[in-house]
């Protein structure tokens, strides 16, 4: 059946009215060099600082470097394809990595990308990798505890959710236990965690990913992972992707806790990205704006005020010294932008003080301001006790003849070490942090030998948390620590001493 000429011409202008003309114009240059995971183009002339690339054979690349004439960019993958005079375009928007609710309990790579064989992730947004820091005007101030578990450190050096509060030490001290430890604390505290591993071996990572399982912690955790068998532009990345993915949560007004693991090879990696983009180097080899790279980084977390969603973001960076040299170049530059820092001594790890946190040297710049009202009226003078054990300890090593204030003094400070020491994976509750601090610094256990110190107070924390549950219970959920259940401590201390049989003074 033959079309009327009239329906013919109506159909056509039709279409010609609802076409949609879409022309896409794209800034295309070439590449000059390639070679490193780095790549220097030409032709890109109004490139941004952290745009992001795209190759011919499908890999990205970021913008760190601008010159006159030409463009330095880091590959976010393998070099293989790109050669001298293949096409690279500008695509105008940001490096970022995708976020989402869905990305809890999964591994990932410094791109968001999963690498735990459990398929894609469902995400919901994007979020640029840099992000500018929130000014002073959207923060409020940190009150908040973000209890870690560990009794050294939440009753000495506190931390507050939105704090930036800096784990340093030698190798093999346990500065990654202290952050996974905190990890598994944060169960059933709504609170998101996030571990970035930086330059770490993957094995590493695998364990540490198997402990946070084995705990049940994985329900409420991200792993963002840089192994160190990824190109440096990944390990670069990773940090700030890891931020990003936090930022998503902090914004919808959640609490955030983000460890990075660590910092030093993060450092080490933009130094090798720097000197392949022939940067100038500076003080060991480091380039000019290293401490921008950190600076920028941990400014990210913060505490906001109720108008902006009263998010939080506490961040945990790790430091790894060579030989406690805290006044190296790195050490120095994030100690100086942290809240404080948590000081791991290898003698003291050799010795068995474990975690092998050295008190005098280990400061939170929020201090009390970030702690339950329990732990601030059991813990007393124990930070005050333990300096002048350390003191008397130095002075009294050489001298046998010692008078009864001093051997009282430092039968009282070691007593406190071997309360303080705590195996790795068992954080504590605020309520046995509670009752352990107040028998202790109240010289209740004066009549306990030494030698069976440790075990006698894991045994009474025990004890309370089943034969009254309901006070233990009480102070989990109050803070606090009211007079009767006081009496009820004192109470029940003396019971478990007839029980273990412990004569009472």
């Amino acid at each position: 059946m033959n079309a009327r000429p009239e329906e013919i011409i109506s159909l056509l202008r039709e279409k010609i009215e609802g076409y949609d003309v879409k022309t896409q114009r794209a800034e295309t240059g070439s590449v000059i060099e390639v070679g490193d995971g780095i790549a220097t183009l030409y032709g890109l002339q109004n490139a941004v600082y952290g745009e992001l690339l795209e190759f011919d054979t499908g890999v990205c690349g970021m913008v760190l470097d601008l010159k006159r004439d030409t463009v330095g960019c880091v590959l976010l993958g393998s070099d293989t394809g790109i050669q001298e005079g293949s096409p690279v375009r500008r695509t105008g928007k940001p490096a970022s990595v995708p976020v989402g609710d869905a990305m809890v309990g999964r591994v990932l790579d410094a791109l968001g990308e999963p690498i735990d064989g459990k398929g894609p992730i469902e995400t919901t947004g994007i979020r640029p990798i840099e992000f500018e820091a929130l000014g002073v005007v959207t923060r409020k101030a940190v009150t908040v505890p973000m209890q870690t578990g560990i009794l050294a450190i939440d009753t000495m050096v506190p931390i507050g959710r939105g704090q930036r509060e800096l784990i340093i030490g030698d190798r093999q001290t346990g500065k990654t236990a202290i952050a996974v430890d905190a990890i598994l604390n944060q169960k059933g505290q709504n609170m998101i965690c996030i571990y970035v591993s930086v330059g770490q071996k993957a094995s590493t990572v695998a364990r540490i990913r198997s402990t946070l399982e084995e705990h049940g912690a994985m329900d409420y955790s991200i792993i963002v992972s840089a192994s160190a068998s990824d190109p440096a532009s990944l390990q670069y990345l990773a940090p700030y992707a890891g931020a990003a993915i936090g930022e998503h949560f902090m914004f919808q007004g959640k609490d955030v806790l983000i460890i990075y693991d660590d910092l030093s090879k993060h450092a080490v990696a933009y130094r090798a990205l720097s000197l392949l983009l022939k940067r100038s180097p500076g003080r060991e080899a480091y380039p000019g704006d290293i401490f921008y790279l950190h600076s920028r980084l941990l400014e990210r977390a913060c505490r906001l005020s109720e108008e902006y969603g009263g998010g939080s973001m506490t961040a945990l960076p790790i430091i790894e010294t060579l030989a406690g040299d805290v006044s190296a170049y790195i050490p120095t530059n994030v100690i100086s932008i942290t809240d404080g820092q948590i000081y791991l001594e290898t003698g003291l790890f050799n010795a068995g003080q474990r975690p092998a946190i050295n008190v005098g040297l280990s400061v939170s710049r929020v201090g009390s301001a970030a702690q339950t009202r329990a732990i601030k009226k059991t813990t007393g003078t124990m930070r005050i006790d333990l300096a002048r054990f350390r003191e008397l300890e130095i002075f009294t090593q050489f001298s046998s003849d010692l008078d009864s204030l001093t051997k009282q003094s430092l039968d009282q400070g070691k007593r406190l070490l071997e309360i303080l020491k705590q195996p790795r994976y068992k954080p504590m509750s605020v309520a046995r942090q509670v009752v352990i601090l107040y028998v202790s610094t109240n010289a209740l256990l004066n009549d306990v030998p030494f030698a069976q110190i440790g075990e006698f107070i894991t045994g009474f924390a025990d004890y309370m948390e089943e034969t009254n549950k309901s006070v233990m219970d009480t102070i989990n959920e109050s803070g606090d620590l009211p007079g009767p259940a006081l009496e009820t401590v004192r109470n029940a201390l003396d019971e478990y001493k007839k029980q273990v049989g412990v004569c009472q003074a």
